[in-house]
């Protein structure tokens, strides 16, 4: 689980903040209301998650309570490779 956080947190980090660690939320901050994703943002994460762990996401998952945070992501992601 840590290493799907770990992978997760690092793709944020040089995908969306261009290696900017002083803009990393922590893992249960939301990427939405902290400013470092919008719409956009979201689908490219859901494009990582799909290429990096093989899983599909759902339109009816694409909801913040998946989607919203590091450690969100991570749990969702976990769910999905069960």
């Amino acid at each position: 689980m840590e290493d799907v956080q770990t992978r997760i947190a690092g793709f944020i980090l040089s995908d969306l903040l261009f290696g900017d660690e002083s803009r990393m939320p922590s893992p249960d901050e939301s990427l939405v209301s902290s400013g470092i994703v919008d719409s956009t943002g979201i689908l490219e994460i859901i494009e990582f998650i799909e290429a990096e762990f093989g899983v599909t996401v759902d339109d009816t998952e694409t909801v913040p309570e998946n989607l919203d945070g590091v450690a969100r992501l991570a749990d969702f992601v976990a769910r999905k490779l069960r």
